[in-house]
C-alpha cells in the first residue's frame, strides 16, 4: 500500500487483483490506443492508402512508450483527450503524425479500446469463477455424507447434507460461468464507423468504393482480435452492450453475497468458517474474535457490484440520436470498477474455498439437537405400523413435543422428547428401537447422491471446457 496525498480507489489499493488493475490501467488504455491506430493504419495501407512501411514501423517502435506528461501538456491545451494523445504519439512518430487516426472519430479509439479490454477482463473473471467452481466441487465431494441441519426461514428444518449445500453454491456460479461465455462470444468491434456511424469519412478516403471500405472494417476488426464488427451504430457502440455486461457481472454479486451470507451464518454457528491466518486478529478490543471479514468484504462489495447495470442503462436511455458525451464521465467510473470489484468478490470466494475449516462435531450436535422433532413422523409411522391410532399419536407426540420445545427455550435444557416418548405407553417403544429410527442417514434422502450427479453431470463437463484454466490461485492483500 503507498500513502500518497492523493485520492486512491480502495479497489486497486486494496482489494482488486493486481492482474484486473492492470488491464484497467492508464498505460494498459493509452497502449491500446495505439494498437488501434496501427491496426487502422495497416488496413488503410494494404488497402491502398499511401501509408508507407516506415510510418507503420515508427508507430510499432512506440506502442507502450507513452510521455503522459506530454500528453497532459496537449489535453490542457487542446481540452480534448485523444488529440492529445494523437498529437503525443506524433513526437515520438513525426512521420507517421501526418496519418494517424486518419478517417476516424474518437470512438474508434476509445470505444474499441473498452471493447478489448472488457473482453480480456471477461477472461479473467472465467478463469477466476472456474476456479471457484473446481474448489466447491473438491468441497461438496468430500462432505456429500455429511448431515447437517437444513434450514427454510433460517428455522430448523430437513435434514441436507454439507457437500449438498455446496452444490447449491456451485449452482448459481454455473449461471455465472455460462453468463460469462455468452457474454464475452457476443461483444464486437466498434470497427470503423466515422463520427456518425455512416462512415462517410471512409467512404471518401476510398473515393466512393464501398467494397473498400467493408472491407476495411473487416480487416481493423479481426487484427483487434474480433471475428466482425456491430453492423451499425452512431457515433459509439451500442451502449446496450455495457448493460448486457454489467448485468453478467451483477448476477455475479449476487451469487457471491448468497455464498457469503451462508458462511456468515455458518461462522456464527461454528459449523463451518473462512480460513483464520495464525496471526490474524479478528477485533482491536476482543481478541477472541473470529471475525468472517473475508465474506464481510465480499457481500459489502457485492453490493456495490449488484447496482452497477443502473448505470450503463440510464446511460442508454438517454443516448440522444447518435450519441451525447454524457455517457463518458460515468463509463470510465462505472466499466473499469464493475469489473475491479467482480474480480475482488471472486478473489475472496476463491480465497476462502480454498481452506475452509469444518467442524463435524459441531455439526451433529447442532443436528442432535433438532434431530427428535424431525423423527417424530418416523416414530409415529412405525407406532401405527404396530396398530396405533394415527390420530390419537399424532396428539401425543405433539403434547410432548411442545412440553420439550418449552423445555429448551424456557429452562436452557437439552432437548428430551425421545426420553418422553420412550416412557409414555401409548407409544410403547423402548429408547433402543426409538434410536433405531434415528439413524441419521435416513433422514438425508438423496443429498449424497445428489451431489455425485450433480458433479458429473452438470460441473464436470464445465471443468473439462475449461481445463487450461485451472490452477489459479487468490491473492488476497489485505
Amino acid at each position: 500500500m503507498t500513502m500518497t496525498t492523493e485520492y486512491v480507489t480502495p479497489l486497486v489499493e486494496r482489494f482488486a487483483t493486481r492482474e484486473m488493475a492492470q488491464v484497467w490501467s492508464a498505460q494498459r488504455k493509452f497502449s491500446t490506443w495505439r494498437k488501434c491506430w496501427i491496426a487502422l493504419a495497416e488496413a488503410e495501407q494494404e488497402l491502398g492508402l499511401p501509408i508507407t512501411d516506415q510510418q507503420i514501423k515508427e508507430m510499432r517502435a512506440h506502442v507502450d512508450d507513452i510521455d503522459f506528461e506530454a500528453a497532459q501538456r496537449f489535453e490542457r491545451e487542446l481540452r480534448h483527450d485523444v488529440m492529445a494523445h494523437v498529437h503525443a504519439y506524433g513526437l515520438v512518430a513525426p512521420s507517421a503524425k501526418p496519418i494517424i487516426h486518419l478517417g476516424a472519430t474518437s470512438c474508434y479509439v476509445g470505444d474499441n479500446t473498452d471493447l478489448i479490454l472488457m473482453r480480456e477482463s471477461l477472461d479473467i473473471l472465467l478463469t477466476k469463477a472456474v476456479n471457484v467452481l473446481e474448489r466447491l466441487r473438491i468441497f461438496a465431494e468430500k462432505w456429500k455424507d455429511l448431515a447437517t441441519l437444513g434450514y427454510t426461514h433460517y428455522q430448523p428444518a430437513q435434514v441436507v447434507t454439507v457437500g449438498k449445500r455446496a452444490c447449491l453454491w456451485a449452482q448459481d456460479l454455473l449461471f455465472d460461468i455460462e453468463d460469462l461465455e455468452r457474454a464475452s462470444a457476443r461483444l464486437r468491434c466498434r470497427g470503423v464507423k466515422g463520427t456518425t456511424g455512416t462512415q462517410a469519412s471512409f467512404l471518401a478516403l476510398f473515393d466512393g468504393d464501398h467494397d473498400m471500405v467493408r472491407r476495411l472494417e473487416q480487416r481493423v476488426s479481426e487484427k483487434l482480435g474480433f471475428d466482425k464488427a456491430y453492423a451499425v451504430t452512431g457515433q459509439t457502440y451500442p451502449r446496450k452492450v455495457d448493460s448486457h455486461v454489467l448485468r453478467v457481472l451483477a448476477g455475479i454479486g449476487e451469487s457471491v453475497h448468497k455464498w457469503a451470507t451462508d458462511l456468515r451464518l455458518l461462522q456464527n454457528l461454528k459449523e463451518i468458517e473462512e480460513p483464520f491466518e495464525e496471526k490474524q486478529i479478528g477485533s482491536s478490543a476482543m481478541a477472541y474474535k473470529r471475525n468472517p471479514m473475508r465474506c464481510e468484504r465480499a457481500c459489502s462489495l457485492a453490493r456495490y457490484l449488484m447496482v452497477a447495470p443502473l448505470h450503463s442503462e440510464f446511460t442508454t436511455a438517454v443516448q440522444w440520436f447518435e450519441r451525447t458525451l454524457d455517457d463518458s464521465a460515468i463509463r470510465r467510473l462505472s466499466l473499469p470498477e464493475s469489473f475491479l470489484t467482480c474480480d475482488a468478490i471472486l478473489n475472496l470466494y476463491l480465497n476462502v474455498m480454498e481452506n475452509p475449516a469444518v467442524y463435524p462435531s459441531v455439526i451433529e450436535r447442532h443436528l442432535r439437537a433438532e434431530l427428535p422433532f424431525m423423527a417424530t413422523e418416523n416414530i409415529l409411522m412405525a407406532c401405527v405400523k404396530k396398530g396405533g391410532d394415527r390420530q390419537e399419536l399424532h396428539e401425543v407426540i405433539r403434547k410432548h413435543s411442545q412440553a420439550a420445545a418449552h423445555r429448551v427455550k424456557n429452562e436452557g435444557a437439552d432437548n428430551d422428547l425421545l426420553d418422553r416418548l420412550a416412557k409414555d405407553p401409548a407409544i410403547g417403544m423402548t429408547p433402543a428401537q426409538i434410536d433405531e429410527i434415528l439413524n441419521v442417514r435416513d433422514f438425508v434422502g438423496r443429498a449424497p447422491e445428489q451431489v455425485v450427479e450433480f458433479v458429473e453431470q452438470e460441473v464436470a463437463p464445465v471443468l473439462e471446457r475449461h481445463r487450461h484454466r485451472i490452477g489459479a490461485h487468490s491473492d488476497v492483500r489485505v
